[in-house]
């Protein structure tokens, strides 16, 4: 079967994902100590609540995130989020473009594999320095040479694919999204993994008029 590896944050009360962004709120909607009074005496659930944006944790964004007439998570295929050949590389300048996916990737058949862009951002997640401008990018010049070789998904371990710190722009969203090519932003741990060799998956719940909604991304090592 394979080794597998964890590749999400956990969700908990109050950490927040993204910057500006609330943080999810974790409560009981029937507790432990009040389920007897429904059940009857000795019997004991707990039926948990969850108030939260879709950008939470580790997510999925289908084309319904940027694009209005996009395919929403109730209209995302299993094969383009699941059991994927997985191609990870890691990158050390701030702004991934395409003369560096080029060197990490070479001639590498991308066609319907998850791309994973190792920058190690995650090891500020939960903190301030997470949303920092600094933070690592896409630009716009490797959406170009991505879209050129069809990946189903692309993803990255920092608090977005996009350089937000530069204006409202969008280059990443706007053109992998528009190519149909998923995107998996927040991810963690993908120094675990090698540059190939493994499979990836991101499922997301299937709800109807969502773009966006979190994931528990892991791959299969073999």
């Amino acid at each position: 079967m394979g080794r597998f590896v964890e590749l999400n944050h956990v969700v908990s009360d109050g950490q927040v994902t993204y910057p500006g962004l609330p943080a999810p709120a974790i409560s009981d909607h029937l507790s432990r100590a009040d389920s007897p009074a429904v059940y009857g005496p000795g019997t004991e659930f707990h039926i948990g609540r969850i108030e939260m944006v879709a950008n939470t944790g580790t997510y999925l964004d289908t084309p319904a995130h940027r694009y209005a007439a996009g395919p929403d998570l109730s209209g995302v295929p299993l094969e383009s989020c699941a059991d994927l050949a997985g191609y990870r590389a890691s990158f050390a300048s701030r702004a991934i473009t395409d003369d560096s996916l080029a060197e990490a990737f070479g001639d590498a058949d991308l066609a319907g594999a998850a791309v994973l862009l190792h920058t190690g951002w995650d090891r500020h997640f939960g903190t301030a320095a997470y949303g920092d401008s600094a933070a690592p990018f896409l630009a716009a010049s490797g959406v170009e040479w991505l879209v050129a070789r069809r990946p189903a998904l692309v993803g990255i371990d920092s608090v977005n694919i996009d350089c937000f710190s530069e204006g409202p722009a969008r280059p990443a969203h706007t053109g992998l999204l528009a190519a149909g090519i998923l995107i998996v932003e927040h991810l963690t741990g993908l120094d675990a993994l090698p540059a190939n060799g493994f499979r990836f998956f991101a499922t997301p719940v299937r709800v109807a008029g969502l773009g966006t909604f979190p994931v528990r991304a892991f791959a299969i090592v073999t």
